[in-house]
């Protein structure tokens, strides 16, 4: 691996006084960013700013964020980190080959490395597998002195103790948020379709209350944002937790399993505390379709009350709603749509089912032949389907899913769901009207069927066309579609 501070001065090499030039990628494909364009809000992933607060201080850190701004593959550095996940892994791979072309080395981490690291391994000079916090110190340590792996990767999941807080300047998203910090990493659970299941191993770490506490304290803003697979999955340290948090008066949101809303010490305390919604992984209104995928502990009967509970102590509820199990049919997607407005949900994020790579979804849809493209590009849960469902066609999903997604931000929609349960009404009306807005617009402007083969006349292009043709069979295209799932009233 080159280093930008031998011999004569190379590409990489920068011109300030700090001793290495380190330039890290939050990457997020062209492909992936038209897919969420739909998306009011898109909070700031903190893997970037997380892990710089371990560079060394003689070194210069830059942070791009390409949901902000693209990458200047021209940049003079030392080094590049890229972090993706599977939807952005060929556009990932391209910038790792311009900038290795100019002799200027490249790591690669993240959800996707983690899943297939031998992919990975290929377009990249050091990859990291798994958790970084013990890695990623060492490896800037070896990268000074010359001598470095190529893989780094640990059997024993790191400790929380002590990691510091992330750089909050190489936060550059206008995410209508103050902070974004997390408290635990990982899910007791071990669900099929969930790839964190295979990345942490049904670990789950936590970090000291005191510090959390302290990172919360110090966002200057009002609206925080918890990045925890399920905050609530030791209830005892969630409780502790927001008690310490509550005396600085902020608002909060985190992602919790059903089971939080079966604890009422622990909504009080959250309510108490500023929370002011909870996502929660519904997942579907079928319990075959949870005992399906090994999430059975979602009972569909205890959801409404579940809900209701939420509701009681002021707390809004974002339902996490997947189609495509193999107990799912046509119905389905009425059958959801109607629960969600009987139990007036505030909001929701529909995703079409999606068995990433590594997962035991993977492996079971792979074993039956009905995986039907490599093409990690469209793993993208919204805009692909990429296996063959059991019950309906994968145009039938594909048309389903939009339907619900339209129709439940429709102004009918909004009305009955809002009027049964008026929690956040301040906050929840406009939000549900701008994805109203967001939805007709991405319609639009972005039809079903990209052209993708027209990447391949964008610089570039070539490459990312040839190494997707490497790993996809032919990949599923449909028409865009009617309304099949219209009914009068």
């Amino acid at each position: 691996m080159a280093r930008g501070k031998s011999g004569s001065a190379p590409a990489g090499s920068h011109l300030s006084s700090a001793r290495y030039r380190l330039l890290l990628v939050t990457a997020s494909s062209p492909e992936i960013r038209r897919v969420r364009r739909a998306r009011v809000l898109d909070f700031q992933q903190i893997t970037m700013p997380y892990l710089a607060a371990f560079v060394p201080a003689s070194w210069e850190v830059i942070h791009i964020d390409e949901a902000v701004r693209p990458v200047d593959v021209a940049l003079r550095v030392d080094l590049v980190g890229i972090t993706f996940h599977s939807p952005s892994a060929f556009h990932a791979y391209d910038l790792a080959t311009q900038f290795r072309r100019r002799g200027i080395p490249v790591a690669l981490g993240g959800p996707h490395v983690t899943l297939v690291p031998d992919e990975a391994q290929q377009y990249a000079d050091v990859i990291f597998v798994g958790e970084a916090e013990v890695h990623w110190p060492r490896f800037l340590a070896d990268f000074e002195t010359g001598r470095h792996e190529r893989r780094y990767s640990g059997c024993v999941p790191p400790t929380l103790e002590g990691v510091p807080m992330a750089r909050k300047e190489l936060f550059h998203r206008r995410d209508h948020t103050a902070g974004r910090l997390f408290a635990t990493r990982g899910c007791a659970y071990a669900c099929d379709f969930c790839a964190p299941a295979v990345m942490y191993e049904g670990m789950v770490r936590k970090r000291p209350v005191e510090a959390v506490a302290a990172e919360y304290a110090s966002f200057p803003g009002k609206v925080i944002i918890f990045w925890d697979e399920n905050l609530a999955s030791d209830r005892e340290y969630a409780k502790a937790l927001i008690r310490a948090i509550a005396p600085h008066n902020k608002w909060w949101s985190s992602q919790a399993s059903i089971q939080a809303g079966h604890d009422p010490e622990f909504l009080e305390w959250a309510a108490r505390s500023g929370c002011k919604q909870l996502f929660i992984g519904l997942e579907s209104v079928s319990q075959a379709s949870m005992n399906e995928v090994r999430k059975g502990f979602n009972r569909v009967e205890e959801y409404a009350q579940v809900i209701h509970r939420v509701h009681s102590y002021g707390i809004a509820v974002q339902a996490g709603i997947v189609f495509g199990f193999d107990h799912d049919t046509e119905a389905t997607f009425h059958q959801t749509l109607e629960f969600l407005e009987a139990a007036g949900v505030q909001n929701a994020t529909f995703n079409i089912l999606t068995p990433y790579p590594g997962t035991r979804l993977f492996q079971r849809l792979e074993a039956e032949g009905r995986i039907l493209t490599r093409d990690w590009s469209r793993y993208n849960g919204r805009e692909d389907v990429v296996f063959r469902p059991r019950r309906m066609s994968p145009e039938t999903l594909l048309e389903g899913y939009r339907w619900a997604n339209r129709q439940f931000y429709s102004l009918q929609s909004t009305f009955r769901r809002l009027s049964r349960s008026p929690v956040g009404m301040w906050w929840t009306l406009p939000l549900n009207l701008a994805y109203t807005l967001a939805l007709r617009y991405g319609e639009l402007v972005t039809p079903l069927q990209l052209e993708r083969t027209g990447a391949a006349e964008k610089p570039g292009g070539p490459r990312r066309a040839e190494r997707r043709q490497e790993h996809t069979s032919d990949a599923l295209r449909v028409p865009e579609p009617v309304d099949p799932f219209h009914r009068a009233g």
